[in-house]
């Protein structure tokens, strides 16, 4: 291993920069934690059919499952990466990662939905805590010749992740490890977490930014205040009944929004370093690349959910087959998302949601006639989709960012990733209502098949139509290309 120093503010030195075997292993150690993160992320959909009838889950529970952990990481990003500026990257990482790791075990032992619910928000807020450190932790303790290795390595744990996530779902469900059944998702990821705590206590350095800026915690309560106000009514109205509290509560989140936006134009004024500066709003390629990634996003968040429970509990298939199914999507967006992030061009962007959209109108025509669909049948306009996803999903944030001020940068991006998790947790909330919605109306008795899950993913494949042309619209808007800085 060889080590060097660079002078920090202040004249203190920094901490030693890392090549060699320790930092081999401390690389692998923060990028199985993003694998975990990443997995969790997507295993749940290909399981949820089996958590269902095991936990006699309701519809909205199963969308509380998916949303409520996004929407928790989301919440999380918001001051995740601050709190590691603050208090040392390595500290925080490691205590959102022990956090992850007993969200997990909680998970796995949950005797009823609610308890999972809560797990999985548990498993989001630490994921928030944990996954922001990754960038820091390889940027202020790698050498430049290693760090440019690391991205490369990174951006490849996202790839196998979108590949593994719904597969291996499928495995270990199949597979009832220990006759845990679909419990073994979670607990899989107690030992790995274990090894990694013990590992990365050894040998990660500990990093931070000098000074002592305040985090903006108020207008983190605010923002993530108004996004439950907002999901809340929408997954559980249902259940209600629409009584018309419930579209109380879904009008109070605007005003919360007006009072986040008070709370940081306020704080801007004080000097403070706000979640959203307001004056970003007015940046147009900012506007437009928040409205963009929330309406992309929203589209892509429910859509392996609403597939997992059509391929399931409508053509019967199992969990590992659902999982073989969705494999293409993962394997066409490895496949472009190399290009995606080198060129990081508008036109490429705008390129990938028109083809996700057309992969979707396809889609609808194969599940609308009616027969169980082939193998091939869905696989090929998945396959198409994933094409889509990897030409936009990975450049999006950089190529918006370069219509952002130098300065501004930073704050901007961390707004951006939260706005796609929020939109991912929309995403279900919204299109998953139009899905159990037709599916009850299409069945009232609860007779369910073939037809009645076609019927209901049909329902929500032209809204996701409609949202990804409406993402390439305000793509327009978006600088040509990502600049050298962010690309």
């Amino acid at each position: 291993m060889t080590t060097s120093t660079r002078p920090q503010s202040g004249g203190a030195a920094a901490p030693a920069l890392l090549s060699g075997r320790t930092a081999f292993v401390v690389l692998a150690v923060i990028l199985i934690a993003d694998f975990m993160e990443l997995l969790d992320a997507t295993i749940v959909s290909v399981a949820a059919p089996a958590i269902a009838e095991d936990l006699d889950a309701s519809e909205s529970s199963l969308q509380w499952m998916m949303a409520g952990y996004t929407l928790a990481a989301g919440a999380g990003l918001i001051t995740g990466g601050r709190i590691g500026d603050q208090f040392g990257r390595r500290r925080v990482f490691l205590l959102g990662l022990a956090a992850f790791m007993l969200a997990s075990a909680g998970c796995g032992l949950a005797p009823s939905s609610g308890v999972l619910i809560g797990m999985r928000v548990a498993q989001g807020l630490a994921a928030g805590l944990m996954i922001p450190q990754v960038f820091g932790i390889i940027r202020a303790s790698f050498e430049p010749g290693a760090r440019a290795k690391a991205l490369g390595a990174y951006g490849a744990v996202l790839g196998v992740a979108s590949v593994a996530g719904p597969l291996l779902g499928g495995v270990l469900v199949e597979a009832d490890l220990f006759g845990l059944g679909w419990r073994a998702i979670f607990w899989v990821n107690v030992p790995i977490a274990i090894i990694g705590l013990i590992v990365g206590a050894r040998f990660m350095p500990e990093s931070r930014v000098p000074g002592n800026a305040r985090l903006d915690l108020p207008g983190a309560v605010l923002a993530s205040a108004a996004v439950v106000l907002l999901l809340l009514p929408l997954m559980q109205g249902r259940d209600w009944g629409w009584p018309w509290w419930s579209f109380l509560i879904l009008a109070l989140s605007v005003p919360a929004v007006a009072l986040f936006l008070i709370r940081e134009r306020q704080l801007v004024a004080r000097g403070g370093q706000p979640i959203l500066d307001p004056a970003l709003l007015r940046v147009r390629a900012f506007a437009a690349g928040l409205s963009a990634s929330l309406l992309f996003f929203g589209a892509l968040g429910s859509f392996f959910l609403l597939l997992s429970l059509y391929l399931q509990l409508g053509t019967g298939r199992t969990a590992l087959e659902t999982g073989l199914v969705i494999l293409p999507y993962a394997i066409g967006s490895i496949i472009t998302s190399g290009i995606g992030v080198q060129f990081a061009h508008r036109a490429l962007l705008v390129s990938g949601a028109l083809v996700l959209a057309a992969s979707q109108v396809v889609l609808l025509l194969i599940v609308r006639d009616g027969a169980e669909p082939t193998y091939w049948a869905l696989a090929a306009p998945l396959f198409v989709g994933g094409l889509g996803l990897g030409l936009t999903a990975p450049s999006l944030i950089n190529v918006v960012l370069a219509g952002v001020p130098a300065k501004d940068a930073g704050a901007a991006g961390g707004v951006l990733t939260t706005v796609g998790q929020v939109g991912n947790a929309l995403g279900v909330a919204v299109l998953g209502v139009v899905f159990f919605t037709r599916l009850e109306s299409f069945s009232p008795d609860g007779a369910t098949g073939l037809v009645a899950y076609g019927e209901a993913f049909t329902a929500i494949l032209p809204w996701q139509v409609a949202c990804y042309l409406a993402a390439a619209a305000l793509m327009f808007l978006l600088p040509r290309r990502a600049s050298a800085a962010h690309a």
